[in-house]
């Protein structure tokens, strides 16, 4: 890879980490559920000059669905306790799901290192779901597992995506979105609340949400998708791994977050079986992460 496009690759690896603590700012101010649905309103603007993928309307709806359902539950599980940095690491395991998937739908099965992969990263979501109880409950938790497992299945939609600018995706997946999130906003929050919350919006929080929308939504995954479209996935994909050490890192300067040693080998684990996956796994199964 060229020297621009690995920094490039780096950087948007610290954007997506840096996410995580940007979102664990803005639910100190509003629902997970406002958030997620203005992240996805900002990230639907550049549909009004943009056209629609080439892409089955039951495809789009798919893979909107997917996504609501993967930010709705990270953004939760931020909101109601659980560390951004853990989460982080949480989200990342979308890999091991992704590779799990593939074999039960498509009979795509893994290679013996892909096995040992899962087998690492397994062993590391059980160590951390040892710690779960102390610091945060078991809801929140077992809400955002929701989020790698939607993770993986929007990975296995968007294999019918190959050729299509992520730019003009995303916009329109933004657009798709907006129906169940706004329902979402209407049910969790209500009218008055939800009034209360836009009223009273302060500029930082403002300012978190359009560096979600259009710096690690929108940019993110475009770039992310030139880059996926210029190389192999294997020598993208990996800089994936950035994520969960960027946004642990991120939380810990920015709220104190600590691990215990066993939440700290069961991250590392994880991350070091996703390894095991993207670097001696065949390219064809690999998740298109971000």
């Amino acid at each position: 890879m060229k020297p621009l496009d690995i920094a490039l690759a780096v950087g948007i690896a610290v954007i997506w980490g840096l996410g995580f603590v940007i979102t664990r700012v803005a639910v100190d101010e509003m629902s997970s559920s406002l958030l997620t649905a203005l992240r996805f309103a900002v990230m639907a603007l550049p549909c009004l000059f943009l056209p629609r993928p080439k892409l089955a309307l039951s495809t789009l709806i798919g893979i909107s669905l997917m996504l609501v359902c993967q930010f709705l539950s990270q953004t939760y599980g931020i909101a109601h306790g659980v560390p951004a940095g853990l989460t982080a690491v949480i989200v990342q395991s979308q890999a091991l799901f992704t590779v799990a998937l593939a074999a039960l739908v498509f009979k795509e099965m893994p290679t013996r290192a892909q096995i040992i992969g899962i087998a690492i990263a397994t062993c590391g979501l059980l160590m951390i779901c040892g710690t779960v109880g102390y610091d945060f409950s078991v809801g929140p938790f077992a809400v955002l597992m929701i989020a790698p497992i939607t993770f993986a299945c929007s990975n296995l939609l968007l294999r019918h995506a190959r050729g299509v600018s992520m730019l003009d995706l995303g916009a329109w997946v933004g657009l798709l979105s907006l129906a169940p999130l706004t329902m979402a906003v209407i049910v969790f929050d209500g009218p008055a609340a939800t009034w209360q919350s836009l009223t009273h919006m302060s500029l930082f929080v403002a300012g978190c949400v359009v560096f979600l929308g259009v710096v690690g939504t929108s940019f993110g995954y475009w770039v992310w998708g030139r880059l996926l479209h210029k190389y192999t996935a294997a020598q993208v994909v990996p800089f994936a791994l950035l994520v969960p050490f960027v946004g642990a890192a991120a939380s810990s300067l920015a709220f104190g977050e600590t691990f215990g040693p066993l939440r700290a080998a069961g991250m590392i684990v994880v991350v070091c079986g996703i390894a095991v996956m993207l670097f001696t796994g065949r390219t064809r199964t690999l998740p298109e992460v971000g």
